[in-house]
């Protein structure tokens, strides 16, 4: 990854902002609703950034949000960018570089994700705990710049424990009952079969996507703190006899968007300041 790439999408977004953002979300498909709920936003659209990538899958409107969200000065993503639209990992991980180079020290990142675990279904909300990386890659292989990151970073705690506490209690707070499990990224676009599915189930997931963990692996590089939150959109290939669309996914994604907003901001509130 370039440095100076990074230091001059920084530099674009910088000369539209005036206060520096603390923390990064990251929304994923049908979840960009949250961004409508910043205050004093400055919106930039992705293709007018340098060095930016450009979001191609319905349900993302690929732009930058920055403002104010429940007292906290943050930068949302609406849209992201997958592996199988044919970026490379590290494209799809350019834009966490540069919310940690414009000024963030903590990331929320969230998706619509299958269900694997049979005691969830649609609608629910995940606390992501931890993750399997399922996609054959991820954005750190090849050389290391250690103005970025250590050449090995630790993973073992790459959802941080305190703000997965946090979050239980804003869920409590709110009278949410909320999931929690293990996320897995599979490469994609395709959904999995039905024994894929029960494999992944073997290994310990509980929710399936094709996101969020190379976001995350560059979050824990770069020394973010972290927060993963998942939507079980549908039910994974296999439990219900029926087949899998992205219709799906954004219609459930719609029909729980007020739980979803209430959790996250709550959550946003009661995060630390650094």
């Amino acid at each position: 990854m370039d440095v100076n790439y990074i230091k001059e999408a920084s530099a674009f977004i910088e000369k539209h902002i005036d206060n520096k953002p603390a923390i990064g979300l990251v929304l994923g498909s049908g979840l960009g609703v949250l961004a409508e709920e910043i205050q004093d936003p400055v919106m930039i659209n992705y293709e007018d950034i340098p060095h930016f990538p450009t979001s191609t899958v319905a349900g993302h409107k690929g732009r930058l949000v920055i403002g104010t969200l429940q007292g906290k000065h943050v930068v949302a993503m609406q849209g992201r960018f997958h592996y199988y639209e044919g970026y490379t990992m590290q494209q799809v991980t350019f834009p966490i570089r540069v919310m940690k180079e414009l000024g963030i020290h903590s990331l929320i990142v969230t998706n619509a994700a299958g269900g694997i675990n049979k005691a969830f279904i649609p609608g629910d909300l995940m606390i992501i705990t931890d993750h399997i990386n399922n996609m054959g890659t991820n954005p750190l292989v090849g050389p290391n710049d250690d103005r970025l990151g250590p050449r090995f970073p630790d993973l073992s705690r790459a959802y941080d424990h305190q703000y997965i506490k946090i979050a239980k209690q804003c869920a409590e707070t709110i009278g949410l009952n909320i999931k929690e499990g293990v996320y897995v990224a599979n490469q994609g676009p395709i959904y999995e079969t039905p024994i894929e599915v029960n494999m992944l189930r073997t290994l310990g997931g509980d929710a399936v996507g094709m996101s969020t963990v190379p976001e995350v692996i560059v979050a824990n590089h770069a020394s973010l703190r972290v927060l993963g939150i998942s939507c079980i959109s549908n039910m994974a290939a296999g439990i219900l006899d029926q087949p899998l669309t992205h219709d799906e996914v954004i219609e459930t994604t719609e029909r729980v968007k007020e739980d979803f907003l209430k959790f996250v901001k709550e959550t946003i509130k009661q995060l630390p300041n650094k």
